[in-house]
This record gives C-alpha cells, structure tokens and sequence, in this order.
C-alpha cells in the first residue's frame, strides 16, 4: 500500500501549526506521512476538540473519505512538527482498491484496526466518565511512546494539560484536577511538559483494563 503513494512521487510539506486538511472541506486526496507528526481531531458539538490519535511516519491519513459520496474530510488533521507527506488523488487509490483483491483486503485489515482502538476509547468513555477518559489515554500513550527509566514509564511526548484534556473530551480544569490527585497518590510525577508513570497498573485496575492488544490500546 506504501509503494502506491511513492510510486506518485507526489509530496507536501507543511509547518508545524498549519493544517493538511480540516472538517467539513472538500475532500480529494490521502496521504501518507513521510516524516513528521500530524494530530487528528475533531469538534465535538459544544465547539471543543476531541483529539483522537496522533499520526507519524508510514501512517495513512484522510481515509475516511473514501467512497463517499459526499467526499468532505470528517475529521482535521493539525501539524504538530514540521511534516512531509506523499499525496495520492482519491480516485486513483478507489480504483486500485477495486482492481487488486490482496491489497483490498490489506486496508480492511487497517480499517478494522482502527474501528477497534476508536471503540475501545469511546468504551472507556462512557463506562467511567472524565476519569476513565484520562486513565485510558495515559495508558494508551504509555503503549505507544512509553520508554523505561529508573522511576517507571516515561511518556515521550511533551503534552500541555490542554492538549491532553482534547484527548479526553474534558476541559483543562477538569484534567489538572484528576492529574493533582494521581500526583498525590503518587501514580505519576510530571516534570517540563513529560508525565512519567509509576504505577500503571492503578490506572488499569481504575478503569477494569481488559489488557486489549497493543495494537489496539494505543493513541498513535
């Protein structure tokens, strides 16, 4: 699937900021990301944003459109550092998909795995409220950028409290509060913008963790 977008030999580069495509406008292409890391979101009704993943090298972005009729981007996608991508016109990736049965079945593998992590988020959501929003997007991103150190599980992604209530649905006020607590409780210490986790499994046992896949509990 990769060599389609090569093979076009068309790329954008874009700045951190800036935005590759955002809800509601017309959609055209997909793409796939060169270098660089791009966060995809969208606006809830009360005018928040609702971040659900945060994309890198080798992901594929914009597939939402595909055979729609009505081809408008659901979802934005925001630059979060300076990002290249390969572009692929949607039709010609529609028309490939119709004309190669291994690579059809390749994105429906894809696709699933996407449904399945949206899922599982949105699960946690609604079975335990702001706080299983939070406690669920920690372990996700201690599943997709956590890295060993003495204390525990460092996160390696500097998030602002803003950024990580939009993975939640929350408001700030509402994820400094629960990140007060844990901080007291001593689940995690926060230092510059990085969250360290001591004890992930107090987060699991919070929300009754079915201990899904990695490739599933992720935010990436």
């Amino acid at each position: 699937m990769k060599q389609l977008f090569i093979e076009k030999e068309a790329v954008k580069t874009l700045r951190k900021g800036s935005f590759l495509f955002q809800e509601g406008k017309a959609a055209h292409e997909l793409y796939l990301i060169k270098s660089g890391r791009v966060q995809i979101s969208k606006t809830i009704p009360d005018g928040r944003e609702l971040s659900l993943r945060i994309c890198s090298t080798n992901d594929v972005i914009g597939e939402l459109t595909l055979f729609s009729k009505v081809a408008n981007y659901m979802l934005s996608a925001k630059i979060l550092e300076d990002t290249t991508v390969y572009v692929l016109p949607k039709e010609r990736f529609e028309e490939t998909l119709s004309q190669n049965g291994d690579l059809t079945i390749q994105w429906l593998k894809w696709i699933q795995l996407q449904n399945q992590q949206n899922q599982t988020k949105f699960r946690d959501l609604i079975l335990h409220g702001k706080k299983g929003a939070l406690y669920s997007t920690l372990i996700r991103m201690v599943n997709s950028y956590g890295k060993t150190v003495k204390t525990g599980i460092l996160i390696d992604l500097p998030l602002t409290h803003q950024e990580l209530a939009n993975f939640c649905g929350s408001s700030r006020e509402v994820v400094n509060r629960l990140l007060s607590e844990l901080k007291r409780d001593d689940v995690l210490i926060s230092e510059k913008g990085y969250i360290t986790i001591l004890d992930l499994d107090y987060l699991k046992n919070e929300i009754d963790c079915e201990n899904c896949p990695v490739s599933i509990c992720r935010i990436d």
